[in-house]
């Protein structure tokens, strides 16, 4: 079940008695908390709530909680965060949990309570029994990252709940300018929202004002303007990123990863593998590989090899002279174009 799904279900219909919300999207795992938090009144949530770090807190005491009564309302709300225990491992100095208390709950998890597993993992470990009662058991909730379609669709229909127009090209405007990031897109929501409140339409020139590009996004920009050979829009670019207090080696370790990722999507795309496939094997965000797949497609592998070694030349010469970093970028340039002649 999705997050929108799991909003739409709880103010229509009585909630079940254990959910688990499992993704490492951190903004899906607090909307998820907030429509649960949305069940208990508030001026009842002091009583009735519960919020336990698993972490450092004892599976008992939260479980001993979600059994109890509750106090002067209908429903109890007990959130267990952090259950790194019911997880593949478990990070150092974090508590050691008898997963066995919580085998026992759900063989009969009390019929007030709503107990929720707020587990931000990619995945549970599977082998261990207690994991395997819980699926069975709990209704599963998605907070996994959301692919650029999906966080689209969503925002899209964010703003128009709250009575907004999008202009067309203002969506694509904050996609690009987030890497389509759905964290990011959400927390820029509210900030768009307030300086278009009166005229209600959200343009492309209010996307552009009020969201900073991102430096993996600055980044992009530059290895475009490299690859086409722009040299004197490639050296604004950088000296951009320099006033903007960048370091020049960090710039240079982010050209160098970025032109690694191309042809890393250069190699796979060219054995067939989707750009699924792709994201998942490069452990990256799926728009980035699809912003590379548009990139790759207009350069061969003796291109994109050209520019990542003489980045990696860059780089040396950066960590063992003295030289000015924005000459030796320029140096970079009047190379990789001389290559490219060549």
């Amino acid at each position: 079940m999705e997050i929108q799904e799991l909003t739409k279900q709880l103010k229509k219909a009585a909630p079940a008695m254990v959910y688990l919300v499992l993704g490492t999207q951190e903004v899906l795992q607090q909307e998820a908390k907030e429509a649960f938090l949305a069940l208990i009144p508030e001026e009842e949530r002091v009583m009735n709530v519960g919020s336990y770090d698993m972490e450092t807190t004892p599976l008992k005491e939260a479980l001993n909680d979600a059994m109890a009564a509750p106090f002067f309302g209908e429903r109890r709300l007990v959130f267990l965060n952090k259950p790194a225990f019911l997880s593949g491992s478990t990070p150092r100095g974090a508590l050691k949990q008898d997963g066995e208390a919580l085998r026992e709950y759900l063989k009969h998890p009390q019929p007030t309570t709503t107990l929720v597993l707020l587990a931000p993992y990619e995945k549970l470990d599977g082998r261990k029994g207690v994991v395997k009662e819980l699926k069975k058991m709990a209704v599963s909730v998605s907070a996994a990252p959301l692919n650029e379609a999906q966080a689209r669709h969503f925002v899209e229909e964010r703003l128009q709940e709250d009575g907004y127009q999008l202009d067309r090209g203002a969506i694509d405007e904050l996609v690009r300018r987030t890497n389509a990031d759905y964290g990011k897109m959400m927390t820029a929501v509210p900030v768009i929202e307030l300086a278009v409140y009166h005229e209600k339409v959200v343009t492309v020139e209010a996307v552009a004002g009020l969201v900073p590009q991102s430096l993996d996004e600055n980044i992009f920009d530059l290895v475009q303007a490299v690859l086409n050979q722009q040299q004197v829009e490639a050296v604004r670019l950088y000296q951009e990123l320099l006033r903007s207090q960048q370091s020049p080696l960090q710039i240079n370790a982010i050209l160098v990863s970025q032109f690694r990722l191309l042809l890393q999507i250069k190699i796979l795309s060219g054995r067939g593998l989707s750009q699924g496939t792709m994201a998942g094997q490069l452990k990256v965000h799926p728009y980035r590989v699809k912003l590379g797949l548009q990139t790759v497609r207009r350069f061969n592998m003796e291109e994109l090899s050209h520019a990542y070694l003489g980045l990696i030349r860059c780089e040396r010469a950066l960590k063992t002279t003295q030289q000015d970093p924005e000459l030796l970028f320029q140096l970079f340039l009047l190379q990789y174009t001389k290559q490219k002649v060549s």
